[in-house]
């Protein structure tokens, strides 16, 4: 199963204060792990909301409003996406991590949906639309896992 990792904000992350040689040295070190394993399939950091911008969609309507954005709680930092065989082990993996933050953080796992999980509304000729993309994205050396 396919993971989504996400590492929310904090008050320090949106002030752009930028994470010390020896944080960034065990996270790369954590990530080797990771990868060594074939748990990883991506992972960035994200720079403050203050450098992003929000779509609003209402009906035919799009109105876009630039970062910063209030809610610190309600922001990602950074985020991996992993394969792992369970929920459990992907628990177990987060448990590892070294604290992404200086002060108290927060990690959120959440499973990506497959082709499977929509059901009757996934047509089979979406589902080969859905896969024909992801074979490109593979050729073009981007993760499409």
């Amino acid at each position: 199963m396919r993971v989504m990792v996400i590492v929310k904000a904090t008050a320090e992350s949106e002030a752009g204060v930028m994470p010390s040689p020896e944080l960034l040295a065990a996270m790369g070190s954590y990530n080797e792990e990771l990868v060594n394993a074939g748990v990883m399939l991506a992972g960035e950091g994200l720079k403050p909301s203050k450098h992003g911008a929000r779509v609003l969609f209402s009906g035919k309507n799009r109105t876009v409003t630039d970062g910063p954005f209030a809610d610190t709680k309600e922001l990602i930092a950074g985020f991996w996406l992993w394969e792992v065989r369970s929920m459990e082990e992907a628990v177990e993996w987060v448990r590892r991590c070294p604290n992404p933050m200086t002060a108290e953080s927060e990690i959120e796992i959440r499973p990506v949906f497959t082709p499977e999980d929509f059901g009757a509304n996934m047509s089979p000729e979406l589902a080969e639309q859905e896969e024909q993309l992801r074979r490109k994205l593979v050729q073009q050396g981007k993760n499409g896992a």
